[in-house]
């Protein structure tokens, strides 16, 4: 009900901003001469009008200046009431009776006495008003305080980063704000009307509901646990949920409090931490590798999302100590100088090594790199280690097995290479052997061919087949001695020009068919390093067949130059002529083997097989390319080194 003193509100009585202004009057905002000021001003204006309406004799002088101390009071405060209360004892002494400046009391015990009743009386009422508007300041100071700690309240549950609300024991809200509505996505009117189970998780109702019985059976005054609300929108919002409980003074339960905060960003990051290290794990079990760190400080080596199982190894963490205890005597230094290199960033941390585990010998490959402060000091490592022992079994099985191969090789090659040298010199003794003989026979058949002119009919057809079949095995003597000559000797490489050797050859294919008219193009500066006298060979067996093979070609053309494939360099022999069949390209370079009839094209099948030697002494490789009756292309190499 409302203050009786007062009259119920400003609408209702028009004295009652007047009476609040006066109430809410603050003395000590004024400086104290005004206040003085003010209190003279009072004091005067009501003396005058004290002699004014009435004379001295009358009485009550007393009265009217009792309200001049009041009014200054009241203005002035305690101060400027004294000072109105001295003025007007003042006034009352020497200025209301006449004449003027005349003690008015001619009693001087009367006048004491009633002089000092109005001074206690003055005082009573000066201290009185200003005793009133002192609680009535710390009054209103405490009610301004009230105020501000309740709007910090209000401000605090409003605009909280974290969702607040009041509630009923039973759920239903008495007061919820802002961010909690935005957590779960509804208006705080559409809050008002819902439970706090309509939006809660199915799966965590029971939680809450246990928890809360727990409270209001008084065992325990709060909880906290995380939960999930499903948003308006239909997703899982995950909360961290605080309730406290509010009692009566009775002990009965009177509301709760719920403090929300939204930990989605932090549950999705937990979770993504999680997918991480579960990846990590299957990425460390999949390539078989522990990742590690290290504190180059105190020298203690820790393994990463549980890696260490991946290897297993012993423990997840190791001390220098216990490492180096571990680690191979024969791999111990090099382990230990590497480190400190790596350290000082002279060198990179990468190596294998073996360690002993229980007596077992096991290699790892070990990469590390270093962290470091402003100083350039490393202060963290930061490295994977892999267990390849498998790998270096089988590399030391290879090492093994290939030195075994290689004196198996070298022993079998050895072997070859006697047995080739072997063939070689009994085809160079056979052929060589071979002409004394066949001199004889082809000597014999032309004597006897002059001694017998008359010899005419099938004897002398008899006679010039056994003179053309001798030139022929001649030939193929010819061919053998030349086959073997170029696979024997040492090769002697020095620079050759390919260019002036290939015009030098065509000239002189020219001057000795004058009657043919082929046309030849000749790259500039094609050399090479080589033996000069196989390579003579080697470009007189190409071109040769070349100029042989355009021979039925009208416009014959002969073109020497080069080609880079895969970078390596080839140096390449091609013609428009006769050309040949790819299909029976097998028989190409095999000794004493053709592509084309001897009725169409001379020849016993030599030259290419001994061009392929050449290539082949000098490391080199040989190929050809064919369309019939539109020429080949033969291209060599010299050298197994890549073209530049």
């Amino acid at each position: 009900m409302p203050d009786s003193s007062f009259p119920p509100s400003s609408e209702g009585h028009p004295l009652q901003p007047l009476l609040q202004r006066v109430l809410n009057w603050q003395p000590e905002q004024h400086a104290l001469w005004v206040r003085l000021l003010v209190a003279l001003a009072i004091t005067a204006i009501l003396g005058w009008t004290r002699m004014a309406l009435a004379p001295a004799e009358s009485g009550g002088r007393f009265v009217t200046l009792t309200l001049a101390v009041a009014l200054s009071t009241l203005y002035g405060g305690f101060h400027a009431g004294m000072f109105s209360t001295a003025l007007g004892m003042s006034v009352i002494h020497l200025f209301l009776p006449k004449p003027y400046s005349n003690e008015a009391f001619e009693n001087l015990t009367e006048a004491f006495w009633l002089t000092l009743w109005h001074l206690v009386t003055q005082i009573v009422v000066v201290g009185s008003i200003a005793l009133m508007q002192r609680h009535h300041r710390e009054l209103r100071e405490a009610t301004e305080q009230i105020q501000r700690s309740k709007q910090q309240l209000e401000d605090t549950f409003e605009r909280s980063a974290t969702g607040m609300a009041h509630s009923h024991i039973a759920g239903g809200w008495i007061r919820v704000n802002q961010t909690y509505c935005d957590i779960v996505g509804y208006t705080k009117a559409e809050m008002q009307a819902m439970h706090y189970r309509d939006f809660t998780h199915p799966d965590d109702l029971w939680m809450d509901e246990l928890q809360l019985q727990r409270t209001l059976n008084n065992e325990i005054s709060h909880y906290s646990f995380e939960k999930r609300y499903i948003h308006r929108q239909g997703h899982v919002v995950w909360v961290h949920l605080t309730i406290s409980l509010v009692r009566e003074a009775s002990g009965e339960p009177d509301y709760l409090i719920a403090v929300v905060q939204d930990i989605t960003a932090r549950k999705n990051t937990e979770q993504a931490l999680r997918t991480s290290e579960q990846l990590l794990r299957q990425a460390h079990e999949l390539a078989g590798l522990a990742s590690w760190q290290a504190d180059v400080t105190s020298t203690r080596f820790t393994t990463l999302a549980g890696s260490h199982q991946v290897l297993g190894l012993p423990s997840a963490e190791f001390t220098g100590e216990q490492l180096l205890a571990l680690t191979h005597p024969e791999d111990l230094n090099r382990a230990v100088n590497l480190w400190t290199l790596a350290l000082q960033g002279k060198a990179d941390y990468q190596l294998e090594y073996r360690l002993l585990f229980g007596g077992e010998e096991r290699w790892f490959s070990v990469r590390a790199e270093f962290e470091r402060d402003a100083q350039g000091r490393a202060v963290r490592a930061l490295g994977v280690t892999r267990d390849v022992t498998e790998r270096k079994h089988s590399e030391m099985e290879i090492q093994r097995l290939n030195a075994s191969l290689e004196q198996r090789i070298q022993a079998r090659t050895e072997a070859l290479k006697a047995a080739y040298d072997e063939l070689e010199s009994y085809s160079y003794a056979v052929a060589h052997d071979l002409r004394s003989p066949l001199r004889i026979i082809n000597g014999f058949a032309q004597a006897l061919q002059e001694d017998m002119p008359g010899l005419a009919g099938e004897s002398l057809s008899h006679l010039q087949r056994i003179m053309a079949a001798s030139k022929k095995m001649g030939e193929l003597i010819d061919g053998l001695l030349t086959l073997s000559q170029f696979s024997r000797g040492e090769l002697q490489r020095q620079p050759v020009n390919l260019s002036a050797i290939a015009t030098r050859l065509l000239g002189e294919f020219a001057g000795a068919e004058p009657q043919r008219w082929v046309r030849w193009e000749i790259d500039r500066g094609l050399q090479v390093m080589a033996d000069p006298t196989l390579v003579e060979a080697l470009m007189q067996n190409l071109l040769h067949n070349a100029w042989k093979y355009t021979a039925r070609t009208p416009n014959a053309l002969i073109r020497v130059g080069t080609e880079d494939v895969q970078g390596q360099r080839f140096f390449t022999v091609s013609d428009n002529g006769a050309g040949f069949d790819m299909a029976r390209a097998a028989k190409l370079f095999q000794p004493f083997q053709r592509l084309h009839m001897p009725n169409e094209f001379s020849g016993i099948g030599i030259g290419l097989a001994t061009s392929l030697r050449i290539v082949q002494r000098h490391g080199g490789e040989l190929k050809a390319s064919a369309v019939p009756g539109e020429g080949a292309i033969f291209s060599f190499s010299l050298s197994a080194r890549p073209a530049g």
